[in-house]
């Protein structure tokens, strides 16, 4: 039973992030937002949302391994997005080469990745000094830093030449609102609906995957203490390994399509945009909530992270792109992760 509830909350997030991410981009549109701020942030937001979430509703559950399962959940995230996630998009790469002809380099944007990567290994490097201190006002001082960090970040993401071919891009990928499906009717036609104007239908497509997200990361988090509890595993490790299952799923679903595509600045400035947020308000999350003391398993875990993600910084700054083959190797770190997990005396 307790599997089916995790699978089930899994499967609950993911809906709720998908409806969240859908109608959040019809508020912006609603609101006369450019397609390059719908597409680069009220999308990103959307999809980074349960990541933020759901180590929220651990630490605050009231769970004896709330903690434990919330840490889990925020350094899972950048664990899997430099690791895995890129594993995933260099399987895609290998199958649409076979398919349709596609060369197994990547032309991502040299800046943007760059600049994502290098945002990424200096924020998650302090989160992780931070997790050795065990300063109490460190913490508070970095949570401060790594939240003005991502504004800098943001605010130089939208000031770079490559922004525009970007939101060209991401003007494509907006979805028609599914509350509009669901009442059968254009969204335009619907009661108080004018085009080009936020109403109710949106409001109420984000109000409801808000309480889904909730409700599915409370699910969660009962479903790993149960099943963590019964086979004496680490709260920590299960989460860390289970929890991106669901909230990283947007992320790489899009990237794999956007592979197909052939927009590779998008594929890749997805996960790596993704890094960057996952190293400042999760981490924030911890910081300000929890001991943040890392230790074992958490801190081998951020280490692989910090590891892999400067391969990826060294590639592209060196060699000035990816290759299928060289993110083949990122899904070495992962397997590694897991062995060591498995080994280590204790568990």
């Amino acid at each position: 039973m307790e599997w089916f509830e995790l699978v089930l909350s899994l499967f609950v997030i993911l809906g709720g992030a998908e409806l969240f991410t859908n109608g959040i981009e019809w508020v912006g549109e609603g609101f006369g937002l450019s397609q390059g701020a719908v597409g680069s942030v009220l999308a990103a937001v959307g999809t980074a949302l349960p990541e933020t979430i759901l180590p929220l509703i651990a630490i605050l559950s009231g769970h004896v391994a709330g903690e434990e399962i919330g840490i889990g959940a925020i350094l899972g995230a950048p664990f899997m997005l430099t690791t895995l996630a890129m594993f995933v998009i260099a399987v895609a790469v290998f199958a649409y080469a076979r398919s349709n002809g596609r060369s197994l380099d990547l032309d991502g944007d040299r800046m943007v990745l760059r600049q994502d990567l290098g945002y990424f290994l200096v924020m998650y490097a302090l989160a992780m000094g931070a997790g050795l201190l065990h300063m109490r006002a460190v913490n508070w001082l970095l949570a401060v830093v790594l939240v003005v960090g991502y504004g800098f970040y943001v605010r130089r993401h939208f000031r770079a030449p490559v922004v525009e071919r970007l939101a060209r891009e991401a003007e494509e990928e907006v979805k028609p609102l599914y509350a509009s499906a669901m009442f059968r009717r254009p969204r335009h036609e619907l009661p108080g609906t004018a085009e080009g104007s936020t109403n109710w239908p949106t409001f109420l497509q984000v109000a409801v995957a808000l309480v889904l997200i909730v409700g599915g990361a409370r699910l969660f988090v009962d479903a790993v203490n149960t099943i963590a509890d019964r086979f004496r595993l680490s709260h920590l490790v299960f989460a860390l390994l289970v929890a991106p299952v669901a909230t990283e799923l947007p992320e790489k679903f899009n990237s794999v399509i956007w592979v197909r595509r052939r927009r590779d600045t998008l594929a890749l400035g997805n996960m790596t945009g993704a890094m960057v947020f996952q190293s400042s308000f999760p981490v924030t999350v911890g910081l300000l909530l929890t001991p943040w003391h890392l230790a074992h398993e958490a801190l081998v875990a951020g280490a692989i992270a910090l590891a892999a993600g400067a391969l990826l910084y060294l590639t592209i700054r060196l060699r000035g792109r990816f290759s299928a083959p060289l993110l083949l190797v990122q899904g070495g770190f992962y397997a590694a992760y897991v062995v060591y997990v498995l080994t280590r005396p204790g568990t």
